[in-house]
């Protein structure tokens, strides 16, 4: 029998743990929320499903990341809203994406920028997004990776986390048959159901869940791990793709000549800031994958990842269209990171490029608050976002009382008119002093050791060509350099 485990945490004070200070503003807060609250719920505060998908790059249908990604039910979702498709992570590697985006505080200015730092040890005071919303009157739930691991991991942020078993045998551990023993990492097809898998598992919590009625607001946080490796998933969808006719991403040789010293570390390591191990084949992934035939393959693995991953999410979709929270029910989509297949001899994430950034964001109806009216469809935004900008976002399409202390801003007027001015540079941060500053036109990096790229992404978006140097830029670069953080904390 498979083993679930459901994490029940006690609904009392959801500040709980954090410093006097912190409380004085929360008896602050709550006394807002009560004030409010009679208006609030007599217009029945909208409901959120948050949805989270790890490693997911724009490798989706409608964002045209990849010609052949067949992702229909993220497509159909981003139909019902507004689909950013310049949104970038705060930093990426997951544990410090997710902080960031949970808690509304840049790594800069938290310290948190790798796997291995903890959010209490390094914000003791910090007020999840979760906590807020469990403050603000929410009954807030969760299953499967929303911070960094497939457990609560912040137990003051739940009313109750449900955790999955893992499929006996470790499904994880399979292979492709004719992958090399020297092959960077296993990906393979499995003959099991979709809800013999994690994330299966997960999607039918969900399901489940949506099926009740709630007298209550509630917050309803479903994680995803894939396309996250191991990218083993049930076969049919590796059948989607065939093998002789995969699309390798866009690539050019020696395209590391123009890049600084630590870009190239970078693209050849799996670098940590947290100082963990790094696990790249020696000479790099990049290196190892050509060497052994295996690009093709990697690139139908992940891509078929994705279209599983795309199916739980429509299962979740469908129950929310077929439950009574259907109409009141805002539904926020988000990946951590992006991901590199080859691109800059690259794998993975860890690295401050765009297409490690860059991940979707989709906000979507249909909206039954007062607040959500007016709230663009089947739009995609180019405005440059930050995950960041989740938190206070959520804070104004749900009515809760403000917040003070959060780096991101309010994407509100962006989903009422998406084309509208927006001159919000997103900063993203991976290791202690180490930036990309992204704009509507310019991707700007400076590393601490003053290494510094500089793309024109109006007429190199794969950023094949390192400007930094060219001395008709420097005034550009001086001018985004403002934007770097003014502190970077230890």
């Amino acid at each position: 029998m498979e083993a679930y485990k459901s994490v029940t945490l006690i609904r009392t004070f959801p500040y709980h743990g954090t410093s006097m200070k912190s409380i004085a503003k929360t008896l602050v807060l709550w006394l807002i929320v009560g004030l409010c609250s009679q208006s609030l719920f007599a217009n029945e505060s909208p409901n959120v499903l948050f949805i989270a998908v790890d490693d997911l790059r724009d490798w989706v249908g409608h964002l045209d990341g990849h010609p052949q990604a067949k992702t229909p039910n993220i497509d159909r979702l981003a139909k019902r809203g507004v689909s950013f498709g310049n949104a970038h992570c705060a930093a990426p590697l997951c544990n410090p994406s997710r902080i960031s985006l949970l808690t509304g505080i840049a790594p800069a200015n938290s310290g948190v920028y790798g796997n291995g730092e903890k959010l209490r040890a390094k914000l003791p005071d910090a007020i999840t997004l979760m906590q807020h919303f469990r403050a603000s009157g929410y009954v807030v739930r969760g299953s499967g990776k929303i911070f960094h691991g497939t457990n609560p991991y912040d137990k003051e942020s739940w009313d109750n986390y449900f955790v999955p078993g893992r499929t006996k045998g470790g499904v994880g551990q399979q292979r492709d048959l004719h992958l090399p023993k020297n092959a960077w990492t296993p990906w393979g097809k499995v003959d099991l159901k979709d809800e013999e898998m994690f994330d299966g598992r997960v999607a039918s919590w969900a399901v489940s869940e949506l099926d009740k009625p709630s007298s209550e607001p509630f917050f309803l946080a479903c994680g995803f791990t894939k396309p996250h490796l191991p990218w083993v998933v049930p076969r049919k969808y590796f059948d989607l793709y065939p093998l002789e006719s995969i699309a390798l991403p866009p690539s050019v040789v020696g395209d590391l000549s123009d890049v600084p010293a630590f870009g190239k570390r970078l693209a050849r390591e799996v670098y940590d800031p947290s100082g963990e191990k790094n696990f790249a084949t020696p000479g790099g992934d990049h290196a190892n994958v050509v060497s052994n035939g295996q690009w093709p393959t990697a690139v139908q693995a992940y891509l078929a990842t994705i279209s599983f991953v795309d199916a739980q999410i429509g299962r979740v979709l469908d129950a929310l269209n077929d439950s009574p929270h259907a109409n009141n029910t805002i539904v926020v989509l988000w990946g951590d990171h992006g991901w590199h297949l080859g691109e800059k001899e690259h794998w993975r994430k860890h690295a401050l490029w765009n297409v490690s950034t860059r991940t979707p964001l989709i906000f979507a109806g249909p909206f039954g608050s007062e607040t959500t009216a007016g709230l663009a469809e089947n739009q995609v935004c180019e405005r440059p976002v930050s995950l960041m900008d989740i938190y206070p976002t959520l804070i104004d399409l749900c009515g809760l009382p403000p917040r003070d202390g959060l780096d991101g801003r309010s994407l509100q007027s962006l989903l009422k008119n998406p084309g509208q001015t927006w001159d919000h540079p997103v900063v993203t941060t991976f290791g202690f002093n180490n930036h990309a500053i992204q704009t509507a036109r310019w991707r700007y990096i400076r590393y601490a050791d003053g290494g510094e790229e500089l793309y024109d992404h109006a007429r190199d978006p794969n950023e094949w060509k390192n400007l930094a140097s060219h001395q008709q830029y420097q005034a550009t670069i001086l001018d985004l350099k403002t934007h770097l953080p003014k502190r970077n904390k230890r």
